[in-house]
């Protein structure tokens, strides 16, 4: 059976506020935190309800200022306590409190509106601090500042100093958080009370705590010099109580592929790629090869780059060898051109022949030319005509009106041209 809301307003708030806060059932005394894993993307609502007291105590000081600002003192005086506790100035500070986009604020207002009037008409005098009142004592949602949890117990290192002063307690001020201490850099342990890897205790009281950084290597140490190292990093060793680095190289701690080499660095190391001339190296360049890669030829103590094109490679007809590092390539020979994998004669501009008896008839030509013009005589007439066509072919139409004999001379590849008589 579903559960039924509680009669009388302030009980019936208090219910609304547990389904807003997502809880498992209705609390009629008192609001329970928020799951803790709650949307990263929204405040905890002990936030909102901070950031709701701050607003309404912010348009407090601005209805003050708005409604008195000078004048008759003995008159302002008696108009301002008439309107200090007025249902006028709460109205006015409450239109206020919430930004038009900030919902969490506009919801957590909606359902606390009537504690909010209660505490302004009944608990001011003995309850002055509104966010203890409504968000620590009333709704539940927060907890005094140093504590955390459901049941607002100290953080680490006590209420007083959270963390030593050297960390952030999670979940601090509100009823969530699991108050785990978050130290700053140089502190560790449960209340950061310690100095964390790599520092030292440079100064110590009952209250305070100065952490300072080791020697670079020294993972703990007595002091800040080289020779204060307790214990190394990783990838150094302690000796005479200096950090000395480990040569992975050297001591086959490293981990390299079989084309690569190890160089050492300070607290580890490093697999760089051998030489292209390499099949396995033992460091960098040609000169540092196990063995030659295929292409190349042991020449003294480098693998040196063969060269091919000294021995007839390229088998094909107007073909010639071009040698490349490790390898060779064979192109088509100066004056040819590849087609469908056939080095073929690149085709330059000739002379057309054509002798013929000519009649008024029309004269085509083709030709793989590249040439854009093809020119004709015939007697004493000159026809020039522009020949496009697909893929490099020229096609030219002339229109001859001579009818002796004569010649056509085209600046086109040499071809049999035909005329229909």
């Amino acid at each position: 059976m579903a559960p039924r809301a509680p009669r009388g307003l302030a009980p019936a708030l208090l219910w609304g506020l547990s389904l807003f806060l997502g809880l498992p059932g209705p609390v009629w005394v008192q609001l329970s935190p928020p799951p803790k894993s709650s949307s990263p993307t929204e405040p905890h609502p002990c936030h909102t309800c901070r950031g709701l007291v701050d607003s309404f105590n912010k348009g407090l000081e601005r209805t003050i200022r708005d409604n008195f600002g000078g004048g008759n003192t003995a008159w302002e005086e008696e108009k301002l306590s008439k309107y200090k506790d007025s249902e006028t100035r709460l109205v006015e500070v409450l239109e206020g409190v919430c930004s038009k986009s900030d919902f969490e604020c506009h919801r957590l207002l909606e359902l606390s509106e009537e504690l909010v009037e209660s505490w302004w008409f009944h608990k001011q005098q003995e309850a002055p601090d509104l966010f203890q009142w409504l968000c620590s004592d009333s709704l539940k949602l927060c907890c005094p500042s140093g504590t955390f949890g459901p049941s607002c117990l100290p953080c680490p290192g006590g209420a007083e100093r959270p963390c030593g002063g050297y960390g952030q307690c999670e979940g601090e001020g509100t009823r969530g958080g699991s108050g785990h201490c978050d130290c700053q850099a140089g502190y560790g342990g449960e209340a950061c009370g310690q100095c964390g890897l790599g520092y030292f205790e440079a100064q110590r009281n009952a209250s305070h705590l100065v952490c300072s950084a080791c020697f670079g290597p020294c993972a703990r140490c007595s002091g800040p010099e080289e020779s204060n190292c307790l214990q190394c990093k990783k990838g150094w060793v302690l000796h005479h109580l200096k950090c000395v680095d480990i040569d992975e190289c050297g001591t086959e701690r490293a981990s390299c592929g079989a084309d690569q080499f190890c160089v050492n660095t300070e607290g580890s190391y490093e697999c760089r790629d051998c030489a292209k001339a390499c099949l396995g190296c033992m460091g960098a360049g040609p000169g540092r090869c196990k063995k030659c890669s295929p292409g190349y030829q042991q020449v003294g103590s480098k693998c040196l780059d063969v060269d091919e094109c000294e021995k007839a490679v390229c088998p094909g007809e107007n073909e010639q060898c071009e040698n490349t590092e490790g390898s060779y390539r064979c192109v088509c020979a100066e004056g040819y051109k590849q087609i469908e994998g056939i080095c073929v004669k690149e085709q330059i501009p000739g002379i057309l022949h054509v002798l013929t008896y000519f009649t008024p008839k029309t004269i085509q030509c083709c030709s793989y030319c590249s040439h854009p013009h093809l020119a004709v005589e015939a007697g004493t007439q000159r026809h020039e005509k522009t020949c496009p066509g697909p893929h490099g072919k020229q096609v030219a139409e002339l229109s001859v009106t001579s009818r002796h004999s004569g010649s056509a001379v085209g600046l086109v590849h040499s071809q049999q041209a035909s005329s229909r008589r």
